[in-house]
């Protein structure tokens, strides 16, 4: 719908047209089908007529979507507001009077009335200031409408009402030398009526009424057939048709109605060039939005800025009236940072577009590097496999992979001997990590089985000729089986080895069930092999975790570290295998940690 108004805006006419009615039927719908269609008038549509200036249309929105989200507060209002009508127009009535005796003697051919306040604007005011509707006092407000095409008699009414009442200065506002971005033009100012009481007066020509009240639509009652955007028209929706031509590619939905949103409702501010170029920002905006308004190679290198002749932050709010001057350097580039203090969508669009891009390149870079080093390296990955590695690194996706390569985060050397060590098949490994890592193992298995003295059979210990069978190494902590051969006693198994698997199956009448003994305090030792970023303090959150977790006890710790990289075993006493598993994932889940595994050969 909206990147069809941006071709012609007649779409969008048609579309408020089609809501203004859906909102006077809502009340055939479900409760919950009027909250939600409530909640998207009054989030989107009511401000989007708002900035296209169809008031009439945006206040009745308002005013309807108010009457389903909140009626209690609605039918409160409305009624305090009813019981004082007569009261009101009595009141304007004679604050009209003398205006009317003077305009007439001065030749003016006018319209002058009391202009309501919509509900919801009310409800607001009481709100914000924390009042109820017996101190909010601007409720009355006047419209002067003149006959004349010349907006100089505007400024004339202006000092004659000003003659009559006292105006307040901080209240008056002039949108007829610098009109709004939708068109809007009029002169607002507040006077003190009788009896004290503050009146809103605005002031204004035929044809600017005509464009306040129907805003676009006004630019098609005296013209037919119109197809195309004229000059006057394009400047309107320019602000509409910049956030789709220039949103990012990758830009979320969500990003985009955001930002879409918040130009919807944020009001403006008049700021100036050097050369006195007027610029119409959102409110809040600053020095980098400025930057950017003016193009976007400003707003990249931008580097400093100067408020009034004032060197100031970049972060710094900008007011109206104030003259902005930006400081560039080519070899400046936008600062993630920027992103949060911004507040055009033109401004973040580009921010996100560009930490994208130079994240994409770190990644590309990072992606080139480890495609190198891996065609010199003996692994050999599956695509499978490589997202497996990639999903133990934890991070979120291949491309942050690459990028933390790309920025050294992690060394590829480092991941290229852990997977290398990972896929060697049994006996390739270089003789001297065969005998060192055969050695460590045989050293814990042996502690690990002598700690409980050996098996049980039919609840006898170790009265029985046994050995521990190598094709899958049981140690304490695994279901076990034994099986009788002849001349060696009983093989000890465990009971998932794919040996003795298919005996079970067959109940082979030479398979006899065996355990491990009870022993006092009822640990065992078991081994945990892991590895990971060897980055400070790395070790002391490890063996905190462990200790911490039902006071585990460890035994040994054997650490090897190189560069920024380290791996190793830590073997401890354990109740039972599920106390162990449940360490090897507290472990896991601290951070740098690559690997952790139960200790086996």
């Amino acid at each position: 719908m909206l990147l069809s108004m941006v071709s012609d805006i007649r779409v969008m006419l048609i579309k408020f047209a089609d809501r203004l009615h859906n909102m006077r039927t809502l009340e055939y719908l479900s409760p919950d089908r009027q909250q939600k269609v409530a909640s998207e008038t009054l989030e989107i549509y009511a401000p989007f007529a708002h900035r296209f200036g169809l008031a009439r249309v945006r206040w009745e929105l308002e005013d309807l979507a108010f009457k389903y989200l909140d009626r209690k507060d609605y039918e409160e209002l409305s009624r305090k507001l009813n019981a004082k009508r007569r009261e009101r127009e009595h009141y304007i009535k004679k604050f009209v009077s003398p205006i009317e005796k003077k305009l007439k003697e001065q030749g003016f051919v006018f319209e002058i009335n009391g202009r309501p306040k919509h509900l919801f604007s009310i409800h607001n005011k009481m709100l914000n200031r924390g009042k109820p509707l017996e101190e909010i006092y601007d409720l009355f407000a006047v419209r002067i409408i003149l006959e004349t095409d010349n907006p100089n008699d505007c400024f004339a009414v202006y000092g004659i009402v000003s003659e009559i009442y006292i105006p307040i200065p901080e209240r008056f506002k002039d949108y007829i030398s610098i009109p709004k971005k939708n068109g809007y033009q009029s002169i607002h100012t507040t006077v003190v009526g009788p009896e004290g009481k503050m009146v809103e007066v605005q002031i204004r020509t035929r044809a600017m009424h005509e464009v306040a009240e129907k805003g676009v639509a006004a630019h098609w009652k005296y013209k037919e057939n119109v197809t195309n955007l004229d000059k006057e028209l394009e400047d309107w929706v320019n602000w509409a048709r910049e956030i789709f031509e220039q949103r990012v590619d990758e830009e979320t939905p969500k990003e985009l109605m955001e930002s879409f949103k918040l130009n919807l409702y944020q009001d403006e501010i008049y700021v100036f060039t050097p050369k006195g170029e007027l610029r119409i920002l959102p409110k809040g905006s600053t020095p980098v939005d400025f930057a950017f308004d003016i193009h976007s190679e400003i707003g990249f290198h931008c580097i400093g800025a100067k408020v009034n002749g004032r060197i100031v932050p970049l972060n710094t709010p900008l007011s109206s009236g104030d003259q902005i001057e930006i400081i560039t350097s080519k070899n400046q580039t936008p600062n993630p940072d920027w992103e949060q203090f911004v507040v055009t969508h033109k401004a973040k669009s580009h921010i996100r577009r560009w930490i994208k891009e130079e994240k994409r390149k770190v990644a590309e870079k990072g992606k080139a590097h480890w495609e190198k080093q891996l065609r010199k390296s003996r692994v050999h990955l599956t695509e499978e496999e490589f997202l497996k590695f990639v999903s133990e690194m934890k991070v979120e996706n291949l491309q942050e992979f690459f990028y933390n390569i790309g920025l050294g985060a992690l060394d590829t050397e480092k991941l290229l001997a852990l997977l290398e060590k990972r896929s060697e098949p049994a006996g390739t490994a270089p003789l001297e990590e065969v005998k060192k890592g055969k050695g460590l193992f045989s050293t814990f298995v042996k502690a690990a089985r002598s700690s409980l003295g050996g098996v049980l059979l039919y609840g006898k210990q170790d009265l029985f000729m046994h050995q521990f069978a190598k094709c899958c190494n049981p140690v304490p902590g695994d279901e076990i089986i034994g099986y009788v051969t002849t001349g060696e006693g009983i093989k000890i198994h465990r009971k998932n080895c794919r040996n003795i698997v298919p005996m079970l199956a067959s109940q082979e009448p030479r398979v006899v069930e065996v355990g491990w003994p009870v022993t006092e305090g009822s640990t065992f030792i078991a081994g945990i092999k892991l590895s990971g970023s060897d980055r400070p303090g790395m070790l002391h959150e490890i063996t905190n975790v462990i200790a911490s977790y039902q006071n585990t006890n460890i035994r040994s710790v054997n650490i090897d570290s190189k560069d920024s990289f380290f791996e190793g075993t830590i073997i401890l006493y354990v109740k039972d295998k599920e106390h162990l598993l449940r360490l090897i994932d507290k472990i896991r889940k601290l951070e740098g940690i690559y690997t952790v595994e139960r200790y086996e050969e």
